[in-house]
């Protein structure tokens, strides 16, 4: 299991005017190469640049950033503190099938894709259920553009 010390990156720990430059580097599409210590140059792949540029501007915006593979393993604690919810409604999902985990020892584990995937899940399904109520409201005729509050 990876730990927060072992995959954070910190801004304060890159110089303020070398974030600044970076930043203006990467903001400029196509235009960043690696080069070796020999001059041979290697162009970053599209979606690596766009991962590296977003990198840049949220660390030169002061930004810790911290980098997970989408298999680590979470408790059900730090899971249930990544979804905001209590561990105990945690729980329950689990058990209820509604996001795989497996077990290690008596202990649950869930990894972060699984999160991912039910994280994006649950917001399409409030997504839709907001775009229903809106739609009965405005078909009952509750709904309207100019409305001021009790006056």
């Amino acid at each position: 299991m990876l730990t927060t010390r072992t995959n954070r990156l910190d801004p304060s720990l890159i110089p303020e005017n070398q974030l600044a430059e970076l930043a203006k580097v990467f903001a400029m599409p196509d235009h960043v190469a690696l080069i070796d210590e020999h001059g041979n140059r290697t162009h970053i792949p599209e979606a690596l640049f766009a991962h590296f540029a977003r990198i840049v501007r949220l660390m030169s915006e002061r930004k810790a950033i911290v980098m997970l593979p989408e298999d680590e393993a979470f408790t059900t604690q730090a899971a249930a503190n990544y979804l905001g919810m209590s561990r105990q409604f945690f729980v329950n999902l689990l058990e209820k099938g509604e996001i795989p985990y497996h077990r290690v020892g008596t202990h649950r584990r869930v990894t972060f894709k699984d999160l991912l995937t039910y994280e994006k899940k649950r917001d399409k399904e409030r997504r839709e259920a907001m775009d229903r109520l809106t739609d009965e409201v405005a078909k009952a005729g509750l709904y309207f553009s100019d409305y001021k509050g009790d006056s």
